[in-house]
């Protein structure tokens, strides 16, 4: 056995069992994430990290060294319905799509388990390893699509059934770093055209940073084949979502620090 193998498979060892979170304190972090509209799809990915990061604090809080977090798919899903006092057939078109599939989501925050080596940056107030999946099995389908038309350029979002990144929490700012299983295409305006042509890409990376407005400020970077597009995009609280960032110096700023490069070693 190589000396890679064998620290690779030490390090998989390493991770015990996720351990199932309770509905209550679901509950309890969704409905802190307060200040923006839970029920936008343009929110989805703010609205997963904020409950992700909460619930991975208050686990650390007992056990720095604990075992990953199991959020059920099902339990999310009645979360959200609970906290925004909608019917589930009001629910938006993501959240449905996750529910029937029946993704879970694991999140592992266990102390050297997520960063070997911050290279250059700053480092991470908190990070995580996150896998999305459904059960694999005969004639289950391994992926589904959804466009979002609350978006300028509209987005055709594609999930794969494995769905991995890395989550960090640096305070001014949310990263989903080393992005696996999750692919996009704008489909109107000039990137819906050139879309067209390429294809799908790969979404690698996101990021996004909150100005006190409640202004969201996000960053994405797609690849497909030896070509690459990133774009910034600004939400507002209610989900509304523009390409590019207007003239507000708040905002600019958080487009600068989106744009800051990052050199993080993580382990296995």
């Amino acid at each position: 056995m190589s000396l890679a193998v064998g620290a690779f498979l030490l390090a998989a060892a390493a991770a015990p069992a996720p351990v199932a979170v309770p509905y209550a304190e679901v509950v309890e972090a969704m409905r802190a994430s307060s200040g923006y509209d839970r029920l936008a799809t343009t929110n989805g990915g703010r609205l997963q990290s904020d409950v992700l990061l909460r619930l991975a604090r208050r686990a650390r809080a007992r056990a720095p060294d604990g075992p990953p977090l199991l959020v059920r798919h099902d339990d999310w899903f009645r979360a959200l319905l609970e906290v925004t006092g909608v019917a589930a057939e009001r629910a938006p078109l993501y959240a449905v799509l996750a529910h029937r599939y029946g993704q879970d989501v694991v999140a592992d925050h266990g102390a050297g388990r997520v960063v070997r080596q911050v290279v250059s940056g700053p480092a991470p107030l908190l990070a995580l390893s996150v896998t999305i999946s459904w059960p694999d099995g005969p004639g289950v389908p391994q992926e589904y699509s959804y466009e979002d038309t609350t978006s300028t350029p509209h987005v055709e979002v594609t999930d794969h059934r494995v769905i991995r990144y890395r989550l960090l929490d640096f305070g001014d700012m949310i990263a989903f770093e080393e992005m696996e299983g999750i692919a996009g295409r704008p489909t109107t305006g000039a990137l819906g055209l050139l879309f067209k042509v390429l294809g799908r890409g790969r979404i690698v990376e996101y990021r996004l940073a909150v100005a006190p407005s409640g202004v969201q400020v996000s960053r994405g970077r797609a690849k497909k084949g030896f070509f690459e597009v990133a774009t910034t995009v600004t939400v507002q609280p209610d989900g509304r979502a523009e390409r590019g960032v207007p003239a507000d110096p708040v905002l600019r700023a958080l487009e600068g620090r989106l744009q800051q490069p990052l050199d993080i070693r993580y382990a296995p």
